[in-house]
């Protein structure tokens, strides 16, 4: 079964951190495109960091500096490390792959900031 599943999502405070991991199954996270998406309720989802086949890196602006994307292949496994986190970065965390052109999402993972 192809699939993705998140994992690591929380509550913390302004300025802590947390690490959202991916599980993929089904397929191989090698040389797959690759993203994190966020969403808050009434807003839609936007990007937040992507990694592609070629292992190109891409941050949304409002993250750059903090947050790291990054894979594990020999754990199939996508990673997202959030530091400095702000309270606008609370959101539900999707992960997502694109496989054989078509887009694959997790179920979402709860982030919560508080100040």
């Amino acid at each position: 079964q192809v699939q993705l599943v998140e994992s690591g999502g929380g509550s913390v405070q302004a300025g802590g951190s947390l690490r959202l991991s991916c599980g993929a199954s089904g397929f191989a996270v090698r040389g797959a495109a690759m993203g994190w998406y966020r969403q808050t309720p009434g807003k839609v989802r936007e990007s937040v960091a992507q990694i592609s086949s070629g292992d190109r890196i891409n941050y949304a602006d409002s993250v750059k500096g903090r947050f790291t994307i990054s894979r594990d292949t020999t754990k199939n496994m996508l990673y997202l490390e959030m530091n400095s986190l702000k309270p606008e970065d609370t959101a539900v965390y999707y992960c997502k792959a694109v496989i054989y052109y078509r887009d694959l999402w997790g179920q979402g993972t709860q982030v919560t900031v508080s100040s």
